[in-house]
């Protein structure tokens, strides 16, 4: 009993100097390869790739008729399938702040006292998943920006909402269209309580963020409640 005591203890220790060691770095000292990745694909964000296959071979554009073929001869054809990415992030979470800032200090060092601001704001009451969008070819992002300037909290209200492994949804209360002046995307808020209680808590198991924006825009992406902790918090 002795030797399995001292075992344990051990190993605990190894497991505490391992967490220790995983602790992340002030934001202030990320790299812009570490924000990055925590808002591309991280407990917090996670990225949702379409691929349109519909012109991967060549199809020479027509200069009359309408559908496709007009809509090709207006922008170019691709001649090739296409990817677009959905960056789906919690920006009520710390992490997914500080990472945008990191970002911007990188540029711009002066806006540092700005964005610490930014990063230590408060979300008691509301939960925040903000979207944006890219492909490598820009032409694809135009009218998927329409459909996020378009949509409204009578469009999104029915089929927009964040789900926990029990069944239990908590429907769109807010919705802020893309900004061009913050880079932060469209924004889905939610009441961060429901009867004095918070929706999401480190037993939910898991989230799910759906939402549907458009006739071609559906997002769902589902998050790891147990891995979204951050500087010794729950953060989301």
């Amino acid at each position: 009993m002795r030797y399995l005591i001292i075992a344990a203890v051990c190993i605990f220790a190894m497991v505490g100097a391992a967490g220790a060691q995983k602790k992340m770095k002030p934001w202030t000292e990320w790299s812009e390869k570490d924000a990055k990745k925590i808002l591309e694909e991280s407990p917090w964000a996670h990225t949702q790739t379409e691929t349109d296959t519909s012109e991967m071979f060549f199809n020479p554009t027509s200069q009359s008729g309408g559908g496709a073929s007009s809509g090709r001869s207006e922008r170019g054809a691709f001649n090739q399938a296409m990817n677009l990415n959905y960056r789906i992030r919690f920006l009520s979470a710390k992490p997914i702040r500080a990472a945008f800032a990191r970002t911007m200090t990188a540029k711009q060092p002066a806006m540092a006292d700005a964005m610490k601001d930014f990063v230590d704001r408060d979300f008691k009451d509301y939960i925040v998943i903000a979207v944006t969008f890219d492909a490598a070819d820009r032409r694809v992002e135009g009218p998927v920006m329409q459909i996020f300037q378009a949509a409204n909290l009578g469009v999104l209200k029915n089929d927009t909402f964040l789900e926990t492994k029990n069944g239990k949804r908590l429907f769109i209360a807010q919705y802020s269209p893309p900004n061009p002046q913050d880079g932060l995307g469209a924004k889905f808020i939610f009441p961060r309580q429901v009867d004095d209680e918070p929706f999401i808590t480190p037993a939910s198991g898991e989230v799910r963020f759906y939402s549907e924006v458009g006739k071609n825009v559906k997002l769902n992406m589902r998050f790891k409640v147990a891995d979204m902790m951050f500087e010794d918090r729950f953060e989301y």
